[in-house]
């Protein structure tokens, strides 16, 4: 098969670099791709964006099956418009990717199909928002409607935190805001494919949201990840299986929009059992890294029998090991990083056992050097017999970097690691208190 994955992340770099193994793939070809991408597929400058550019390449190339990575070409229709001109695609239509495109309309659902969520608020206009903030007071949780590139969240704190918080979101025309409930709990991302009818459960993972160590300072895309999630137990997998993915399925199918495509939940375990914070309608980044890491499978079969409604007996199998994600970005990131410099070092990271790199926001420079062109730059990964292991192994491989202008947390996977080391297994609900998933 000619295969084409859409996207330029570290996410997309996953994607490739398993797809890129498969034998059903004949020609693998990545729009727009980066400097770490080109090592495993050949790339095409096409924006995201570009619509009409990315069917012109479909046509041109001879594509036989499309992988959406990012989330705004599946907002704007991507999928519509190739399936109309003869492509299959993997990734839900424009209808079905409003559950990530409108957090009201993902709530709208919840509340009228009965999926455990926060209670909530929707708003249009300032004054009837404020006066909700007011009535229900602090904590409380202000999230911007649409797609807000995993930053549009304030966990308000105090009550001026939570009114700077909508007035801000309101300055902009055509503003939509969702209020919602303070849940407590420990968080925790679950993933499944879904075939519009049926949906298979992949792993867990859990992301770490804040820039610094101890998550603490802003919050950012993710600054590393680790999979699976051993807070949440087969049992409570089977909770969420059972209250919020199956229920979410059938919901769509009922609406007229069935989803096909992967559901990335984002959970929040809570004294009353699993949550849903939020969905997103593609893999995460950078959980997704650790998933490729995990999966033993071929994942290309799977993305087709979820876009062909084949999955209701549909395996996958998966490593035993941990798998946990190291993000190198640019100093200055979240705000403004710094770009253009040289990274070196590369090979001998991936060099160390158990040790895979991924990039995000590279390019290629004069003479083969690689160049930092990004926020998140690098997701450096380690696979380990647990979350310890896999985190000395993604360490080991950070160790190895040569750059200049890039930082990373210290501490990915400390939650997970104190358990371990404990002995542990923390029940729903027994966690400290973390700030809602953007």
């Amino acid at each position: 098969m000619n295969l084409l994955v859409v996207g330029s992340g570290g996410r997309e770099h996953a994607l490739c670099w398993n797809l890129a193994a498969s034998p059903l793939v004949n020609k693998l070809i990545c729009a727009p791709g980066n400097a770490g991408i080109a090592a495993v597929a050949t790339c095409r400058p096409v924006g995201v964006g570009d619509l009409d550019g990315l069917l012109q390449l479909c046509r041109d190339e001879h594509i036989d099956f499309v992988v959406v990575g990012p989330e705004v070409p599946l907002v704007l229709g991507l999928v519509d418009k190739l399936e109309a001109a003869g492509f299959g695609c993997f990734g839900p239509n424009a209808a079905a990717a409003r559950l990530e495109g409108s957090k009201g309309f993902m709530k709208d659902i919840c509340a009228k199909y009965g999926i455990p969520t926060a209670f909530y608020g929707r708003f249009d206009a300032l004054a009837p928002a404020e006066a909700y903030i007011r009535k229900h007071g602090a904590p409380i949780v202000v999230k911007a409607d649409g797609l807000a590139a995993g930053k549009g969240v304030t966990v308000a704190m105090t009550l001026d935190e939570a009114l700077q918080a909508v007035q801000g979101l309101f300055t902009q025309a055509g503003a939509e805001v969702v209020i919602e409930e303070f849940l407590e709990g420990e968080e925790v991302s679950f993933f499944a494919l879904v075939d519009g009818k049926h949906a298979l459960p992949l792993a867990s993972a859990q992301d770490h949201k804040r820039v610094g160590d101890g998550d603490s300072g802003p919050n950012t895309g993710g600054m590393g990840a680790y999979s699976p999630a051993t807070v949440l137990t087969p049992d409570l997998q089977r909770v969420v299986m059972d209250s919020i993915i199956n229920p979410t399925v059938a919901a769509m199918q009922a609406e007229g929009a069935p989803f096909k495509g992967v559901l990335f939940a984002g959970l929040m375990l809570t004294q009353q059992g699993p949550k849903l914070l939020e969905y997103n309608v593609r893999f995460g980044d950078p959980e997704c890294q650790t998933l490729m890491l995990r999966l033993k499978s071929d994942l290309l079969p799977a993305l087709i029998a979820a876009r062909d409604g084949m999955l209701k007996d549909f395996d996958l199998r998966w490593h035993d090991e941990a798998a946990l994600c190291v993000v190198m970005a640019g100093k200055g990131y979240p705000g403004d990083p710094a770009r253009g410099g040289v990274i070196s070092g590369l090979e001998a990271a991936a060099a160390v056992p158990g040790a895979a790199v991924f990039h995000a926001g590279t390019k290629p420079g004069t003479d083969g050097a690689i160049i930092a062109d990004g926020g998140r730059v690098l997701g450096v990964c380690g696979l380990g017999r647990d979350v310890a292991a896999a985190q000395a192994v993604a360490y080991a491989a950070v160790g190895k970097i040569q750059w200049q202008d890039g930082f990373c947390r210290s501490d990915i996977g400390w939650r997970a690691i104190a358990r371990e080391k404990s002995g542990a297994r923390e029940k729903s609900g027994a966690g400290e208190s973390t700030a809602a998933r953007e």
